[in-house]
């Protein structure tokens, strides 16, 4: 009896694991998708977000998350870019999208900054997705 309660049982878990993994998955497909309006509301003037996209005012942002900053070929970054001298996390995005010239004076980004937390948090998972 105990070996049949545990083999459900395991069973039973597996499902709701698979069942929250679902869920998950979903969840960060509909962050993806409200990211990319925010990203097409925010930030497209400035910035391509194709692979092998061009420089407009700001430089492409595909592949952002986990490259240098002041990196990409072809834009004439800030020297406060160019020396920043950290790697676009997700958490160095949360801290300096709020306010690009508060969070690395001499930056030339001409944006206010996106105040809104869940704004920033699907476009960051929106960014994560341009890979």
């Amino acid at each position: 009896m105990v070996r049949f309660l545990t083999r459900h049982a395991t069973a039973g878990l597996a499902s709701v694991v698979v069942l929250i993994g679902i869920a998950a998955t979903s969840a960060h497909a509909d962050d993806v998708a409200a990211g990319k309006t925010v990203f097409a509301s925010q930030c497209s003037l400035c910035h391509s977000n194709g692979r092998n996209g061009a420089v407009i005012l700001g430089p492409p942002l595909y592949g952002v998350i986990g490259r240098k900053a002041g990196t990409v070929n072809g834009f004439a970054y800030s020297t406060a870019m160019k020396t920043a001298g950290f790697v676009w996390t997700p958490e160095r995005l949360r801290a300096y999208l709020p306010g690009p010239r508060d969070y690395l004076p001499g930056v030339r980004m001409n944006y206010s900054g996106l105040k809104n937390p869940s704004q920033i948090e699907v476009l960051i998972a929106y960014l994560g997705s341009l890979k």
